[in-house]
């Protein structure tokens, strides 16, 4: 079996041709399925959001609305903005919240759920269902003590980081829309409020599958759900006779970790951190979900932390690889209650270190510009992080610049404030790609169309907060043109490709939102 055929992500960014031959021009005209709707009682709870008051459309997102088969002319309609904000379902929809658990900062959590999201359906698309959901759209019986809501700067955030996660080829889910109010909503300070249009093939987590724990029946009906939804080719027939619930459950498994594995090397290799890596934060399809206190590194640290909440560094930059490890298993051990041996699934975990250094060394192999990885390679990339590290030298342009270092060493050489020392390193990566067959001038090619020139830093983020803040998206607007194409050059557009100011430093990001 080609899983790597078989079982292909929805593409995070259409190609032109993939759209739709005739986009719809009204929400009533898409072909909207309920199959998470369809799950037993005990998965959700029936409930309509609590619409914002006054709500405004801020931005809606063309790109995604065509990959849901939707002409742009739609977002404009006053239908788009009531489904949006709250005010009325999506059309064939059936409304919901989901319950799930988790571990959080490494401890049991117990039970959670969308406290402030509400699944609207899923539209039937060329590429998939993909899953509508609101973030920030009011109370339901999984808030706890939390009031539903979500303010403008986390929404602002979850709407630019996905996108740019989009531009990157990491998989991520989708923004579709959003909508602000001047509605209050109570944090450290008074903010104002704001709901995401989310959009994914499928919004079950890790911790969706923790909820079960213990209860084989439940855990079963999920488990067959999302095999025969995400993953049916793990089902094919051997030897004349189906997978049986075990081996579909350790093939789904294995897959899992293979995803996590790709997705976790790709943020390292770009230096994103994710801020909150609870197993109810980790997508059982691998994807980038739940934007909450995430970061681009400016000046690399290897033990970067971007969330100021988490005080003790469990999420740092160097720890995430680990952590996905920990969270897969705690994903591994809820099947036990379906009579598999722990022996079998340490067997499908075990293969995530192997699945995590082959993406993780393809990644950095392109990014060096290098025909293949050698064992010795491993040695000039430690030797890299170094240098970035101790003279905290930026993530992003150390890496693009280093395509034009033969041409242009300046610009490389002043990231670092010991010049000498990244000389060195240089000398070293000269006798490295000695002998390699590719010409410079295609190797800087094929380097600069992996290193990005743009990334969402967070100064660049809190300028298109406060801007719309005060109703301009022209700050969205502008790193949308250059984030969903991160490695070509724009002109006009340097002022996004600097390093950060000082004064960004200070910025700190939370899990208060």
């Amino acid at each position: 079996m080609n899983i790597d055929s078989d079982l292909s992500p929805v593409p995070s960014s259409p190609a032109s041709g993939g759209r739709p031959a005739r986009l719809a021009a009204r929400l009533e005209d898409l072909q909207v399925a309920n199959s998470y709707a369809e799950l037993p009682p005990a998965f959700h709870t029936f409930l309509p959001p609590q619409p914002l008051k006054a709500p405004r459309l801020l931005h809606a997102n063309e790109e995604v609305a065509a990959m849901l088969g939707l002409d742009p002319s739609a977002l404009g309609a006053p239908e788009f903005l009531e489904v949006v904000s709250g005010q009325r379902p999506l059309p064939g929809g059936r409304t919901l919240a989901a319950v799930y658990s988790g571990h959080q900062f490494g401890i049991w959590a117990g039970q959670l759920g969308d406290g402030r999201a509400h699944l609207l359906g899923e539209v039937l698309t060329p590429h998939g269902p993909l899953e509508l959901q609101l973030k920030g759209s009011g109370r339901t019986p999984y808030s706890r003590m939390g009031d539903g809501r979500a303010v403008l700067r986390s929404s602002v955030r979850e709407y630019l980081a996905s996108e740019a996660m989009a531009g990157l080829g990491i998989p991520t889910t989708r923004a579709l829309a959003l909508v602000v109010s001047d509605e209050p909503v109570y944090r450290e300070t008074v903010e104002t409020a704001a709901i995401v249009t989310r959009v994914s093939p499928s919004f079950v987590r890790f911790g969706s599958f923790e909820h079960w724990a213990g209860k084989p029946e439940p855990l079963q009906t999920l488990t067959d759900y999302v095999i025969d939804r995400h993953f049916p080719a793990l089902r094919e027939v051997a030897s004349g006779e189906p997978a049986g619930t075990q081996q579909a459950v350790l093939r789904m498994l294995r897959e899992v970790v293979r995803r996590t594995a790709r997705m976790v090397a790709d943020w390292q290799t770009v230096g994103f951190c994710h801020g909150v890596m609870n197993t109810d934060n980790m997508s059982i399809l691998g994807l980038t979900i739940d934007y909450g206190p995430y970061g681009f590194m400016d000046r690399f640290q290897a033990n970067h932390v971007c969330n100021h909440s988490d005080t003790h560094g469990r999420y740092a930059w160097n720890v995430q690889p680990a952590v996905a490890h920990w969270n897969l298993y705690r994903l591994g051990s809820v099947f036990l209650a379906l009579g598999i041996e722990e022996d079998a699934l340490r067997d499908a975990l075990s293969g995530y270190q192997e699945d995590f250094l082959i993406a993780y060394h393809d990644n950095l192999r392109r990014k060096f510009g290098l025909e293949v990885w050698r064992a010795e390679d491993e040695e000039l990339v430690d030797a890299w992080w170094r240098l970035l590290h101790e003279q905290r030298a930026d993530f992003t342009l150390a890496f693009r610049l280093l395509a034009d270092v033969e041409r242009e060493p300046r610009c490389f050489l002043d990231l670092f404030s010991e010049p000498e020392s990244a000389r060195a390193w240089l000398d070293r990566y000269a006798r490295r790609l000695k002998g390699q067959t590719l010409a410079e001038p295609d190797r800087r090619a094929a380097m600069n169309a992996v290193n990005p020139l743009y990334v969402l830093r967070n100064h660049l983020a809190q300028e298109a907060i406060e801007a719309a803040a005060k109703g301009d998206v022209g700050e969205i607007e502008a790193l949308l043109t250059v984030l969903r194409n991160p490695f070509e050059a724009r002109e006009g557009f340097e002022y996004y490709a600097q390093a950060a100011p000082e004064w960004a430093e200070r910025l700190e990001v939370s899990c208060s939102s």
